[in-house]
């Protein structure tokens, strides 16, 4: 017999025990002075970041906030009331001209355009995962266009177009983590990583972008703990309340659309079964969905799994040759 809430926390215990990690990894493990952290509005960046204060004080933490053409105007109010909440010294960075000059949007552009020709300039667009796994349908991706006067356009991407617009939309998060470590580097601060588990087990990251960190303080915590945690450390009403979202493209996109195609409070008991070794079935009744469902989930997450290796992946060496010639001869 399952628990009925497998992802309940003890937020008190479990807060002291990131805190505790977290200033052992950043002043001793890494002996950095203090962390620096991108704060995007969102629950994740915020509860990392209180995390942070718990561990080394307001003054050993800054909040980088990196505002682009793209981004929701809510994202730079909801994070400057974050690092407000905190007491935590904030910086803006607005990196709309490090993405044009990059060609960040130019080839984004041309990438939908090979796919929608009518598209211009000024329409707003973003991509959406066409499959919610209630059924057997194989999963594609389509792009939506809206015209400034609210017409809407869905077409479907074909794997070159698809692969365009992902490598160019990758620029935003690689420029932002090039602006973190920038301000590491200048205060001798460790990068802190905001993926929460969902995000880290199934590669919802930009390697060498949003992946890329010193520590990862809140990567072993579901979405639901996420906030859970929120609501324990009391942060901004606005921000525990706000759902997830990608924050990436011009038009309003969430998670659940772009990548994971079911809601988080779903994915979470659903990843926490297979990794308990729960049977699908068993997981349905709590997820409130189907048996067929929960299985079909239980696969996606399996698949992501497999095709997110090489993001997860460090870089490869080739071994040293007189390491192997030893080995050899000590056989």
């Amino acid at each position: 017999m399952i628990d009925r809430d497998p992802l309940k926390l003890d937020a008190v215990a479990e807060t002291d025990r990131i805190a505790e990690a977290i200033r052992e990894q950043v002043l001793r493990t890494l002996r950095r002075r203090g962390v620096v952290l991108g704060l995007s509005g969102g629950v994740d960046s915020t509860v990392a970041a209180a995390l942070c204060v718990r561990a080394l004080g307001s003054h050993r933490v800054l909040g980088v906030l990196m505002p682009e053409a793209d981004s929701a105007p809510e994202s730079l109010t909801l994070g400057q009331s974050a690092g407000a909440s905190l007491g935590i010294r904030t910086i803006v960075e607005d990196v709309t001209p490090i993405l044009e000059s990059s060609g960040c949007y130019a080839r984004r552009d041309a990438a939908i355009a090979s796919v929608v020709p009518s598209f211009r300039q000024g329409d707003r667009s973003k991509i959406v995962r066409a499959t919610d796994l209630e059924d057997d349908r194989y999963p594609v991706f389509h792009v939506v266009v809206e015209s400034p006067d609210g017409q809407q356009t869905r077409t479907r991407l074909t794997a070159d177009a698809h692969l365009a617009i992902l490598a160019a939309t990758s620029f935003k998060q690689r420029v932002r983590k090039m602006v973190e470590y920038h301000y590491a580097d200048r205060h001798q601060y460790a990068v802190v990583g905001t993926a929460n588990r969902l995000e880290h087990d199934q590669g919802f990251f930009v390697k060498n972008g949003d992946g890329a960190a010193d520590l990862k303080p809140i990567a072993h915590l579901y979405k639901t703990q996420i906030y859970q945690l929120a609501e324990f450390l009391e942060l901004p009403e606005a921000i525990r309340h706000r759902p997830p979202t990608t924050d990436t493209f011009s038009l309003p996109q969430s998670q659940e659309e772009f990548y994971f195609s079911v809601p988080y409070q779903v994915l979470d008991l659903c990843l926490w079964g297979l990794n308990h070794q729960v049977p699908a079935a068993e997981v349905a009744s709590l997820a409130g969905v189907s048996p067929a469902h929960a299985e079909r989930i239980y696969k996606d997450i399996e698949l992501k799994r497999r095709t997110t290796v090489y993001a997860h992946a460090a870089p490869l060496l080739v071994p040293d040759h007189s390491s192997i010639a030893t080995s050899t001869h000590a056989r």
